[in-house]
């Protein structure tokens, strides 16, 4: 099995015929996921290399059974691409596009908590489940099948650590960028508790940053609710306070949010925290040795 996206998954790209939009629809479906409509107001009977376009997200799952939904829009317009694939009645929603005004996001996902959408992002690279589909921007290449689910706040770090995983000969049951802005769709808890009913997935990657307090709940779900192993890793050891790194909410304030407070969090309920991404990999390595 996997969370989120399998073999079942039928994708619906908003703003396929964009220029990132188009690319990584055909990488995803080069790598073997459904995609089955694109949508791009007033470009409705158009295609994108046999992908029909539609003009909007609701024709595309009434015609095609879509019920999956990747957003390339920009960030003016995202959080009402959001409202359309909700709408839509799609199970799962993946915005990729960044720079969305944070308010915009607050009423989004208040609103989405009164639907059956699940949001993925924003600024996020999206999520794949290795052999089974991907929809986002994970390079499939690094990727591999296998027993390691894998929830991040970084894509950056998703990538090297997948890779990592990867070359030691652990592959991944799912795994899911969940994005860096302070207001987002799924965290580390939602996507812990997926794992923790998925038989595929015997142990956990968990990649946080500083800033906002996602890592200490998660912390205190692992201790409280959750059966497998999770190898942690927390960027920014050397951020200095006040100051943005990267994300919108990877930042210092005061005394919250900073990487050793996270790590203390996650050690404190026996969590292993690896100090680089190596080794993360190889504290992985060891705990399903065992």
């Amino acid at each position: 099995m996997a969370i989120l996206i399998d073999d079942h998954t039928r994708l619906v790209v908003q703003g396929i015929t964009g220029r990132e939009g188009q690319f990584h629809t055909l990488r995803n479906r080069a790598y073997g996921t459904n995609v089955v409509a694109g949508v791009t107001p007033g470009k409705g009977g158009q295609d994108v290399e046999g992908i029909p376009v539609f003009d909007t997200v609701a024709e595309a799952v009434e015609r095609t059974g879509a019920n999956t939904s990747l957003i390339f829009v920009p960030a003016r317009f995202a959080a009402g691409s959001v409202y359309e694939a909700a709408d839509a009645g799609v199970g799962l929603a993946v915005c990729i596009t960044e720079g969305i005004p944070v308010l915009d996001m607050v009423k989004a996902t208040r609103y989405l908590k009164g639907t059956g959408t699940v949001l993925i992002g924003p600024n996020c690279p999206g999520l794949i489940s290795p052999g089974k589909a991907n929809v986002g921007i994970i390079p499939g290449e690094i990727c591999a099948p296998g027993n390691v689910g894998l929830i991040s706040r970084s894509g950056t770090l998703t990538y090297q650590i997948v890779g990592e995983l990867t070359a030691r000969g652990m592959g991944q049951s799912t795994c899911v960028g969940m994005g860096g802005d302070p207001v987002h769709g799924i965290g580390f808890v939602e996507a812990l508790e997926r794992f923790e009913a998925d038989p595929q997935t015997e142990a956990v990657a968990l990649i946080g940053e500083i800033g906002g307090s996602d890592e200490e709940r998660a912390a205190e779900f692992v201790r409280d609710h959750l059966s497998k192993p999770v190898v942690a890793y927390v960027a920014g050891f050397s951020a200095p306070p006040g100051k943005r790194m990267g994300h919108a909410g990877a930042i210092i304030t005061g005394s919250s949010g900073t990487a050793a407070a996270k790590a203390e969090a996650f050690e404190a309920v026996g969590v292993k925290v690896g100090r680089n991404p190596t080794e993360v990999a190889e504290l992985l390595g060891r705990t399903l040795a065992r």
